[in-house]
């Protein structure tokens, strides 16, 4: 698991916010880099793909986690394909081939009943991608 706090995350709503969860999430997007942002969202998801797929899960919980990872995927290809966005276009090309990718592998995970390991091992590989790197002082 990510941290102590990630019970918090599945609680947060899937739907647009209106008054003071507007208000909060302004205040989030002024406070926290798009990548923590992102990384944060990625989390929230990534542990609804685990619990989906783990014994006791309801009926609708695969259905629901996959669809909000494909929400996820689908803001982030649209803003790598957004002619505003100065990624190397090389990364963005791959990125949006991930995309692809996540997209087709949820299809088989809701059709063919397949487990959302795939799914979970990649917003895993791009939330390592999206931490900051620290910066150990010297301390000799």
């Amino acid at each position: 698991m990510l941290s102590a706090t990630t019970d918090n995350i599945l609680h947060a709503p899937t739907q647009r916010p209106s008054g003071a969860m507007a208000a909060y999430g302004a205040v989030i997007r002024t406070t926290e880099s798009p990548r923590a942002i992102e990384y944060h969202i990625l989390a929230r998801t990534t542990l609804m793909l685990e619990r989906a797929a783990a014994d006791g899960a309801g009926p609708t919980a695969m259905p629901t986690a996959v669809h909000e990872n494909r929400m996820i995927w689908t803001a982030f290809a649209a803003d790598l394909a957004d002619d505003g966005n100065l990624w190397d276009i090389t990364l963005r090309a791959r990125l949006l081939s991930l995309a692809r990718w996540v997209f087709a592998e949820s299809d088989r995970v809701l059709r063919d009943r397949k487990t959302p390991e795939a799914l979970i091992d990649v917003n895993r590989a791009v939330m390592t991608g999206l931490q900051p790197v620290t910066i150990q002082p010297d301390l000799a």
